[in-house]
């Protein structure tokens, strides 16, 4: 496990404020029995956002055609849809939904060519509702493999202010490695083509390159 790039600052940050807040107690609350829990506390917090920006080591399921999730979190849509900026038609809608506690990393779900990037500044609803997906802040992505093309959004949400796309119009990419990460809440959008196979079910938990979206075809 190691820890995202992008993420140095916003740990040192926190931490810097922790170390602070905990001498600030020591010093002007000498009385251990609230000051100690207090420290813990902090450093509690201090710990959690080295394990929130963690990047974890997946085993990445091989198969050209086979869409592996960009996320970590809970499939919460699973619909055909009218998708106007990449497809501009209809196609499959597959959206992942992250907790505070899961892996905040992206990966890409497929090996190929990068065709599109495009960043959206917006609002910053609530991830799990249906009109985030247009209004939010987001970034989009798409990418063309042998089998086809999978499009996929990084929504912010409540909390989320930063989005990272690692995108590059024209590079080939590599399914399973890193494509950026949201900070705090957020969902992924993945978009199909409409004869795709898709694996997984409604409210199911899925995991970054271990967890098979779909199936593509030609």
């Amino acid at each position: 496990m190691s820890i995202h790039k992008d993420c140095y600052s916003t740990i040192g940050i926190v931490w810097a404020v922790g170390l602070i807040l905990a001498g600030l107690l020591l010093f002007f609350l000498p009385v251990l029995v609230i000051t100690i829990p207090l420290c813990i506390l902090i450093f509690a917090v201090m710990l959690f956002i080295l394990f929130f920006f963690r990047v974890p080591q997946r085993n990445v399921v091989e198969g050209e055609n086979v869409v592996t999730s960009v996320a970590d979190g809970k499939v919460v849509v699973i619909d055909k849809v009218y998708e106007p900026e990449y497809f501009k038609g209809e196609c499959l809608q597959v959206s992942v939904y992250m907790n505070f506690f899961n892996v905040h990393a992206n990966f890409w779900p497929i090996s190929g060519e990068v065709t599109y990037y495009k960043y959206h500044p917006g609002k910053y609803m609530l991830a799990f509702l249906p009109k985030a997906s247009e209004l939010n802040e987001h970034s989009s992505v798409g990418i063309r493999s042998a089998y086809g093309d999978v499009f996929f959004k990084q929504l912010a949400g409540t909390f989320a202010r930063r989005i990272v796309t690692d995108a590059v119009p024209g590079e080939k990419e590599v399914k399973g490695e890193l494509c950026g990460i949201i900070k705090f809440g957020s969902r992924i959008d993945m978009y199909l083509p409409l004869n795709t196979d898709i694996k997984v079910s409604l409210n199911q938990k899925v995991k970054a390159c271990e967890t098979v979206i779909a199936e593509l075809r030609k």
